[in-house]
């Protein structure tokens, strides 16, 4: 398993740039929703994901995903309103007191159309699209990055027993559609940021042949993002709890950075700056 050379990539949101290729950029997550599979409800009060926020920051967060929708097997969707309640108040204190690109986690347009107004820089939409017809145009007419990840079927309910009839080139099939949709929506190819769902509709065959094999999505000329932090997969590996996935987090995320990922959706922001920072120099020298 030869490591992958990644494409250079600018993603721009008004007047930012951030360089994608040469350095992974490392995505910290803010889950202010009570249920999500790790730190569910610690950060559900605005001012704990607001401080949470700015520690991320310190720490060396390139991008701040925030999250106010549960997508862990089993979770219940939220209204909008609800979402924009969790979502808002942290969104507008951390761009009160950060230029930080600010991703949102979101598949609802209103949403999304909400956020961006507030300064968020990009949207992270695990559904590709499929959940709110409206998304596309959002992105186009605001000019934002997008990250689009691969699911099966549904995002609630997610899959039990997902089936496939051939993973990867599957996925390669969901992600050429995702791109259609965006080109007819005038969205720049450059843009839309692939994840391949690690941990979604997947079984732990399913994940450990994503990661192996991540590099196949180079051939899309688009940025990639791996987000395999602390999940369950890992678990099914080790036989432990979240709370104790870093190391098994740290071997999958490093094979998806060797693969070309040039973002890693990561909770342990601390850790994988230093970790990427000496993996970039190995992985560049």
């Amino acid at each position: 398993m030869a490591p992958s050379v990644r494409t250079t990539f600018h993603l721009r949101s008004r007047n930012k740039t951030l360089a994608l290729g040469k350095r992974t950029a490392v995505m910290g997550v803010i889950n202010t929703t009570p249920d999500s599979f790790y730190n569910g409800g610690k950060y559900v009060l605005a001012d704990a994901a607001v401080t949470h926020g700015l520690t991320l920051l310190e720490q060396g967060a390139d991008i701040l995903d925030i999250g106010g929708q549960s997508t862990r097997p089993g979770s219940k969707p939220v209204g909008d309103e609800e979402e924009l309640r969790r979502v808002l108040p942290v969104l507008r204190a951390i761009r009160k007191q950060s230029d930080v690109w600010i991703s949102v986690d979101t598949y609802r347009s209103e949403v999304a159309r909400q956020c961006l107004h507030e300064g968020a820089d990009m949207i992270n939409d695990v559904s590709s699209f499929r959940e709110d017809p409206a998304m596309p145009a959002l992105i186009s007419e605001n000019n934002v990055p997008v990250v689009c990840m691969h699911f099966l079927q549904s995002i609630h309910p997610m899959p039990l027993n997902p089936e496939y009839v051939d993973l990867v080139p599957d996925i390669l099939a969901f992600f050429g559609q995702t791109l259609q949709i965006a080109e007819a929506a005038h969205i720049r190819k450059e843009q839309v940021i692939l994840d391949p769902g690690i941990g979604f509709g997947k079984t732990l065959g399913h994940n450990l042949d994503i990661i192996r094999h991540l590099s196949v999505l180079r051939k899309l000329e688009c940025p990639i993002l791996a987000g395999p932090s602390r999940k369950s997969f890992i678990g099914k590996i080790t036989g432990l709890s979240a709370e104790n996935r870093l190391e098994g987090t740290a071997a999958a995320a490093g094979v998806c950075v060797e693969q070309g990922a040039h973002i890693l959706r990561v909770h342990d922001v601390q850790f994988f700056r230093r970790y990427c920072d000496v993996l970039d120099a190995i992985l560049n020298s």
